[in-house]
């Protein structure tokens, strides 16, 4: 039920920053709303606050206002915060920023990328990892790259639920799949 409300949640914000004429880029709204997470995380009394029931909703609405000037937070976003907490559902606005954040690219047609590599990428060979994402789910990629070193040589990329193999560990595992998979054939031939 939390999913189902904080998509609610997510959705109203979509359709008020995607809106023509909102005046309001919905990545960065994004950005507004992550910036607001990381205040909320980085502060126990601040959490307290906008969670209790004994403070009172202009209390907190007047916080959230101070905050957002703080933060440089849009009027849309401060608003919709302020929604947010008179609704009482402000322990769910992480979920209602990764939904929104889903929502928002689904719509723009962007595909968000985790790519591990063996060993640090070059800016051109992250440009050519994130141009041939792009080629293979028809859609404009924005990629996050990081390093194991486990994978011994080549990239796994997850696109969405999407998993593109090919790093030299994913080659050996596929190789000994086939090759165990052929002796048990063998052997009960």
């Amino acid at each position: 039920m939390a999913l189902a409300t904080a998509a609610r949640y997510a959705r109203a914000l979509a359709d008020l920053t995607m809106k023509p004429g909102s005046g309001l880029d919905p990545q960065a709204a994004g950005r507004e709303l992550r910036a607001f997470e990381g205040a909320l995380a980085a502060s126990r009394e601040l959490r307290h606050v906008l969670l209790s029931p004994a403070v009172a909703p202009p209390r907190k609405r007047a916080l959230i206002t101070r905050l957002a000037g703080a933060l440089g937070l849009s009027r849309a976003v401060r608003n919709f915060l302020c929604v947010v907490v008179d609704r009482r559902r402000i322990q769910l606005l992480g979920e209602i920023r990764q939904a929104f954040q889903s929502i928002v690219d689904q719509r723009l047609g962007i595909g968000r990328a985790e790519v591990i590599s063996a060993r640090p990428l070059s800016a051109e060979q992250q440009a050519s990892v994130t141009a041939h994402l792009g080629r293979l789910t028809g859609r404009r990629v924005e990629a996050s790259y990081s390093v194991d070193k486990r994978l011994i040589g080549g990239v796994v990329a997850r696109v969405g639920s999407t998993i593109y193999d090919g790093s030299v560990r994913g080659r050996l595992d596929g190789l000994r799949r086939r090759l165990v998979s052929e002796e048990e054939a063998a052997g009960r031939g």
